[in-house]
């Protein structure tokens, strides 16, 4: 059983790192696979402005090895390396890397999500360089600058409509003349004075060298190209959360998100999840540490009536 950890966390993001200070601090034996890219999507921000305790923002970079060192002064141990299969049918919980595999009690998985993006080189290369997939984390920057945001669902038009707080002019894109988004939201956004809607429209290409310049985009019905010259993109296409390695082990709903039981409890006990992985809604990295906080509470109850 020495071999045996209390708790085996899955993922490196703030859900997961929050949980592992929790864990370590309560004397578990905990093991936390961080991938070969630690610290989840705050690695490819830039300052984080709305995490609270820190009044002049913090590097994202910088947050992740602070709650990293965190845990580790609290004898949390530290794999890097990707896991590649999981086995939730029996106890104690297998964990497997390419090379080896751990036994745990319990499992927390915070393995997070991404943003759903266009796919084009340029779009990679000006990552976090005007380009953003949040809002509300990112919104700040582009006070009186002008800006896109891409996508015709009601989270498109909740996202164009908040950026109206800092940008001067926003435009929001969406490639078919059909908006996915409810009535309210689409003429909420449309009634809004600083909002332009452009339909029909691809993006072929993000232009800048070290900054977003502008987009050039292609009329769908005569397919003419054009240039649209602004400071900012937020992309609002929806989000895909990282649980291939779990489809066979524990229920996750229509959209791939793990589904939670009770508290954070998963379909199967002794198994929990947190952050961006079971959250479709809030996704911020505050929020993500706080349901870390309440998955290792759990885990540590769970052994408790279970061990």
């Amino acid at each position: 059983m020495s071999d045996i950890y209390d708790v085996l966390i899955i993922g490196s993001g703030p859900a997961g790192l929050s949980a592992a200070v929790y864990t370590g601090r309560a004397n578990l034996k905990t093991l936390l696979f961080e991938g070969w890219q630690p610290g989840g999507q705050l690695t490819t921000t830039t300052v984080v402005e709305n995490y609270a305790g820190f009044k002049d923002g913090i590097q994202g970079t910088k947050l992740m090895a602070e709650m990293r060192g965190q845990a580790e002064r609290f004898g949390v141990e530290y794999i890097t390396k990707d896991v590649t299969s999981v086995d939730f049918s029996k106890r104690p919980f297998t964990v497997k890397t390419d090379d080896q595999e751990y036994q745990g009690k319990t499992v927390i998985i915070a393995t997070g999500a991404k943003p759903r993006r266009l796919g084009l080189p340029s779009e990679d290369k000006l990552w976090a360089k005007g380009i953003s997939a949040c809002a509300t984390c990112d919104g700040f920057f582009f006070k009186d600058k002008t800006v896109a945001v891409i996508g015709g669902g009601d989270s498109a038009m909740e996202e164009g409509t908040f950026l109206t707080k800092f940008a001067s002019k926003v435009y929001i894109i969406n490639r078919t003349e059909n908006f996915r988004a409810s009535d309210i939201m689409l003429r909420r956004a449309r009634n809004n004075e600083k909002v332009e809607i452009l339909a029909d429209k691809v993006i072929e290409e993000v232009l800048g060298d070290d900054h977003v310049t502008g987009l050039r985009l292609k009329d769908n019905q005569s397919g003419e190209t054009s240039e649209l010259k602004l400071d900012g993109m937020f992309l609002a296409i929806g989000h895909i959360p990282v649980t291939d390695l779990f489809k066979d082990q524990v229920e996750l709903d229509k959209l791939g998100f793990i589904t939670l039981k009770e508290n954070t409890m998963t379909s199967v006990p002794g198994v929990f999840a947190a952050g961006d992985v079971s959250d479709h809604r809030y996704r911020q990295a505050i929020t993500s540490a706080g349901e870390g906080c309440k998955a290792s509470i759990d885990a540590k109850k769970w052994l408790a009536e279970n061990d």
